[in-house]
């Protein structure tokens, strides 16, 4: 079997992109990273993908003002010039339209630091240590046009402590999303994943909610 051509989209450091890249050295792995693209000049993970690489390119959201399809159609044209065929969104700070998402359906995943459909959008830690919730953890999950609500692939939970601060459980959060990322991607990549009724059987087998997952002992 070929192995899928991947492009991961970024806007900052690009650590969960750096652990695709990682996983995708094997080369028993489904999935090759043949492209990281960001919306951000600046961006860190630029330079990680370079050193290993990996054809990077600047789509600047900034220079199409508030035209969104313009941005959307010349990201589209960067994917389509590397003959892409499924996209990961990696710390990626742009909200996608239904339209791009659609040409995608089922081909291009995010991972978001919390366990959904609890603390959708930002500040996830904050708001998890707030609530007085004994587990957080991290999502991979198909993108849909409503932000962080698609069909979950993989989750990972990890305990929240007493006396946690957000960049010490971010910390572990972090561990988990480059555990169970490349994990999901190579799962995606393999045929493994179909979505029914909107959720995801993987080999046939529903995902577990949240609730019967294992917290990691860190």
């Amino acid at each position: 079997m070929s192995r899928k051509r991947v492009a991961v989209l970024i806007s900052g450091r690009g650590s969960n992109m750096a652990a695709l890249i990682e996983a995708a050295k094997d080369k028993n792995y489904p999935a090759e990273i043949v492209q990281v693209v960001s919306n951000r000049p600046d961006a860190g993970g630029l330079l990680i993908a370079h050193a290993s690489g990996i054809a990077t390119e600047i789509v600047d959201h900034t220079t199409f003002g508030k035209d969104r399809a313009a941005f959307e159609r010349a990201l589209q044209e960067t994917l389509e010039k590397q003959h892409i065929d499924l996209v990961c969104l990696a710390g990626f700070m742009r909200l996608l339209t239904a339209a791009f998402i659609k040409n995608w359906q089922w081909r291009i995943i995010n991972i978001h630091p919390a366990l959904l459909p609890a603390f959708k959008g930002l500040d996830t830690h904050k708001r998890a240590l707030e609530s007085g919730v004994e587990r957080h953890g991290a999502t991979v999950h198909f993108v849909v046009p409503e932000m962080d609500s698609g069909p979950i692939i993989l989750q990972g939970a990890v305990s929240v402590h007493p006396g946690d601060s957000e960049e010490a459980l971010a910390a572990r959060v972090l561990k988990t999303e480059h555990r169970i990322y490349p994990l999901s991607l190579k799962l995606v990549a393999e045929g493994r994943v179909k979505v029914v009724d909107g959720r995801c059987l993987i080999d046939g087998l529903p995902v577990p909610d949240s609730e019967s997952l294992m917290s990691d002992p860190t």
